[in-house]
């Protein structure tokens, strides 16, 4: 029986289009200014650090730093402190009305019946925590927030390894067998399911790999809770 389900983002609840079209550009836009107006700022400080730390670059070479954030962008690299850096640029544009997180209406209706089933819901992105709460909580959808009891981040540790996911069990505090993972990438529910945990590989381009091991689906609307 299944009494928690944790859920990807990207591809999966919403729209890859909304995150590399919108949200993406806006912060390769955004971030230099930012920096450079924010880098004594705690978080953004600390974020540079970590930075300076995994690239070999001076701490205090600001411009350097700019640099090597704007070419993680570019390669879609999932970095913690770059991620760390989104989301406080991403706030800017949610609270300015810039823009509205997407949510597919299928994914919205069944998370929310899930909730109302008292299933408790996850969310595991490469976005950071931060991140992924302004997401939900300045969504078309509206204010979702209250639908997760938690989120997990790149902290945690990698996607498509096994061992985050024993991590996200053991903060869940259920046997891996009534855990739903759901995801767009194959290699996470790969990942997940060899800890043992129920996964829906959610593909919503046709046309649909049936021949996984994994609950193949196009929409929300087709997932089965394993029983």
């Amino acid at each position: 029986m299944i009494n928690a389900i944790v859920t990807d983002i990207e591809g999966t609840t919403s729209s890859i289009e909304f995150v590399h079209s919108v949200l993406f550009p806006y912060a390769s836009k955004k971030l230099p200014d930012f920096i450079r107006q924010n880098h004594d700022h705690k978080a953004v400080a600390a974020a540079l650090a970590d930075t300076a730390k995994q690239s070999g670059i001076d701490v205090h070479n600001t411009e350097a730093l700019i640099t090597q954030l704007l070419q993680w962008i570019a390669d879609d690299k999932k970095v913690t402190p770059l991620k760390t850096l989104q989301g406080l640029i991403w706030e800017h544009g949610y609270r300015n009305g810039d823009y509205q997180a997407h949510i597919y209406p299928d994914a919205l209706s069944k998370l929310t019946a899930w909730q109302q089933q008292n299933i408790n819901l996850y969310v595991y992105s490469s976005g950071s925590i931060y991140a992924q709460k302004l997401f939900f909580g300045f969504n078309e959808g509206g204010d979702l927030q209250t639908l997760f009891t938690d989120y997990f981040d790149t902290t945690t540790g990698p996607k498509r390894e096994a061992a985050s996911y024993r991590v996200i069990k053991q903060a869940i505090g259920l046997p891996a067998n009534e855990i739903l993972f759901l995801s767009d990438t194959l290699e996470e529910v790969d990942a997940a399911a060899e800890i043992g945990m129920s996964t829906a590989w959610v593909q919503r381009q046709p046309p649909i790999a049936q021949h996984t091991p994994h609950q193949c689906v196009s929409s929300f609307s087709d997932i089965i809770l394993p029983s």
